[in-house]
């Protein structure tokens, strides 16, 4: 079973990640059973049928715009974010906007092409759930992944997580 880091823990992960390919129309898709996150375009043509499930999650690709969504939110208890490769970062400001103009409070999975060098600022952008390359980390690994979600202790800017920058944070000698 693949791994999942959520909340600074590693997790068996049961959720299966649907991808079409160009000759799958999402509308006459057969949905799996089980925890899935679907499309963005499955997901707005089995609205009615998926709205509400337990273990339905809703994955938006780099270019998809989380604004599309944001109607939806409230019936979704986990997002997914693709970063189809590394150097794609659309993904970091979707999940601020996510968490800081639409307030969600769900899950929030970063997908695809996840390195552990980009976990801290990915944990700062409001991401709680992390799927590395599947294969690419041992447990081992992936444990040394989470204890460097703790590498900086007082970071200086302000996020999502700390809205707050350090020299407001910090005590000065009069």
């Amino acid at each position: 079973m693949p791994k999942l880091i959520k909340n600074g823990r590693v997790i068996d992960d049961a959720a299966a990640i649907l991808v079409l390919d160009e000759t799958q129309a999402p509308e006459a898709l057969d949905l799996p059973a089980g925890p899935v996150f679907v499309p963005f375009a499955v997901w707005q043509a089995h609205k009615g049928q998926l709205a509400g499930q337990a273990g339905v999650g809703v994955w938006l690709d780099s270019h998809e715009n989380v604004e599309e969504l944001a109607a939806d939110l409230d019936e979704l208890p986990a997002i997914a974010l693709n970063f189809p490769k590394f150097t794609d970062g659309r993904a970091y400001s979707a999940a601020a906007l996510l968490r800081t103009r639409y307030g969600y409070k769900g899950e929030i999975r970063a997908i695809g092409d996840v390195l552990r060098d980009q976990l801290f600022f990915m944990q700062r952008c409001g991401f709680d759930a992390f799927q590395l390359k599947t294969g690419k980390y041992d447990d081992a690994q992936l444990e040394a992944a989470v204890a460097s979600l703790q590498d900086f202790s007082a970071p200086y800017q302000a996020a999502v997580d700390q809205p707050e920058p350090l020299f407001r944070r910090a005590q000065r000698a009069a």
